[in-house]
């Protein structure tokens, strides 16, 4: 996907415009029940000298969020697997890949005590390969993504609904970059840099 990083700039602008109200408590907590999709941007690198195109999609994610200072917290994503399909050009989809790409990161809310309420973040992700599978030109042989790690940037609007939930909108960016083995050997990187968004029932505890 095109233009990620403005994108998610936007959304960081239109945060950083409200102003502070009532704040969310250190020694609260959050729980997040969500789906999201991850989709990559456009133009995923070489491999093996042809140009690949990792595909989008969407999984189920569930967030924990402690506040250490009122307004202030440190927020775990997981979920469940997400798979991709890679394809390279001029020989269409040869396999698939599977990856869970956990999120922690330090969060700021605005507004935490009205009716909307943005938050912005920063932290690190840790991404997984792993069932990657051959098909089509390459069917038979051995595909391998080796782990990832890099900074993701968070945004996003919570939508309070009662005193203790709200529905969630957001938007993520990861670095996520993976060196690429065929049979062993080195064909190359993906990088898949995704834009992440979605949304979420939050419950405040």
């Amino acid at each position: 996907m095109k233009n990620n990083i403005p994108a998610l700039s936007l959304v960081a602008a239109l945060a950083s415009a409200a102003a502070p109200a009532l704040a969310q408590s250190a020694g609260e907590w959050t729980l997040g029940f969500g789906l999201h999709s991850v989709e990559p941007k456009d133009g995923n690198g070489e491999l093996a000298g042809l140009d690949s195109d990792v595909g989008s999609n969407a999984q189920p994610t569930i967030t924990f969020e402690y506040f250490i200072y009122d307004n202030v917290g440190i927020e775990v994503l997981v979920a469940t697997p997400f798979e991709h399909s890679v394809r390279l050009d001029g020989l269409g989809k040869v396999g698939t890949v599977q990856h869970l790409p956990p999120v922690v990161s330090l969060q700021y809310h605005f507004n935490g005590g009205g009716k909307v309420s943005p938050f912005v973040g920063a932290g690190l992700n840790y991404t997984v390969f792993f069932n990657e599978e051959t098909s089509g030109a390459l069917d038979g042989n051995r595909l391998q993504l080796e782990d990832s790690a890099g900074i993701a940037l968070h945004a996003g609007l919570d939508y309070k609904i009662s005193e203790r939930a709200a529905l969630r909108a957001d938007l993520r960016w990861m670095d996520i970059e993976s060196k690429v083995k065929l049979n062993g050997d080195n064909i190359g990187k993906v990088k898949i840099d995704p834009l992440v968004m979605g949304v979420a029932y939050v419950h405040r505890f």
